[in-house]
């Protein structure tokens, strides 16, 4: 059976708080770092990938961002892509120091947001053995078109209060990560505030909101335009009918990889996580892995 053990580890100036799995096999394994998406926390159903990769066969490291979650750094709910891309090159760092994981062999699992940044990753950080990117935000323009024009302008509005107030040295204002429709939220598709619900833990949830500067610096980030840069092998993970991430894009973003694969699977951008989706994409992504990580 796998061990979980707590870890951290540093990145800039604060500590990483980590989950450690080990499978139960002998020899240096191979090891995947995880996290996970927009204003998300490791406890958002991660246990769940990494208990099902750890009986496969692999170490993971499952970490959550500084600012979010048990990890430091302030203030609270602040997202900032270059932060938390320096965060992965943290982890993978500190992942190649661990006695009985194998260093050639480091794979990279990411998800939504998440998905983006190992995308990100893996095309500018040598030695990544094999990537998995489940529904991943690839192009913030064409995440921003899925919020309607009035939604947009308010979020800009929070946005603009945000960065004044952060030059002011004052508090962030947030903006809510999933609300229902027509409500000011970074993600209020129909399946969102319900779908991003049956992510939470019980007993205490994580925040439901994130610092609103994100709203405008989102626009710029499009990780997908790097997928030709990446040298290792891809599995691209898309949800044909995506609220959040749009399948177009990244389908085409994945066609430049040069070591791609794609699976595409009729749900939404929260069912991937539950019940028959979550079996099904799980199995795929540790048959993908067995064959480009496992085996070297």
């Amino acid at each position: 059976m796998a061990q979980r053990e707590d870890v951290w580890f540093n990145s800039g100036h604060d500590r990483i708080s980590a989950w450690l799995y080990r499978p139960d096999s002998t020899g240096d394994a191979p090891l995947l770092v995880m996290a996970h998406g927009l204003g998300a926390v490791r406890t958002m159903r991660l246990d769940a990938y990494a208990e099902r990769f750890s009986a496969a066969g692999y170490a993971c490291l499952v970490f959550d961002y500084r600012n979010f979650g048990d990890s430091e750094g302030q203030p609270r709910q602040l997202l900032d892509v270059g932060m938390q891309l320096q965060d992965w090159t943290a982890a993978v760092a500190y992942a190649r120091t661990l006695p009985g994981i194998d260093d050639s062999r480091i794979g990279l699992w990411g998800t939504s947001f998440g998905g983006g940044h190992v995308i990100a990753t893996a095309a500018q950080l040598p030695g990544i053995a094999a990537v998995v990117a489940q529904c991943p935000f690839t192009d913030g323009i064409a995440s921003a078109l899925t919020l309607s024009p009035v939604v947009s302008a308010r979020i800009t509005a929070l946005a603009i209060r945000d960065l004044v107030a952060a030059r002011l040295g004052r508090d962030p204002v947030m903006v809510t990560t999933a609300g229902e429709p027509g409500e000011v939220a970074l993600m209020n598709a129909p399946d969102a505030y319900a779908g991003y619900q049956r992510l939470m833990p019980d007993g205490a949830q994580p925040p439901n909101e994130v610092a609103a500067r994100i709203g405008v610096k989102i626009l710029a980030y499009r990780p997908g335009r790097q997928a030709a840069k990446i040298p290792c092998p891809i599995l691209f993970c898309v949800c044909e009918t995506d609220s959040v991430a749009p399948a177009g894009p990244t389908l085409r973003y994945a066609a430049k990889a040069p070591k791609g694969e794609v699976k595409v699977y009729p749900e939404g951008h929260f069912a991937i996580y539950v019940d028959d989706a979550f079996e099904r994409v799980v199995t795929d992504q540790i048959a993908f892995l067995d064959k480009h990580l496992k085996a070297g």
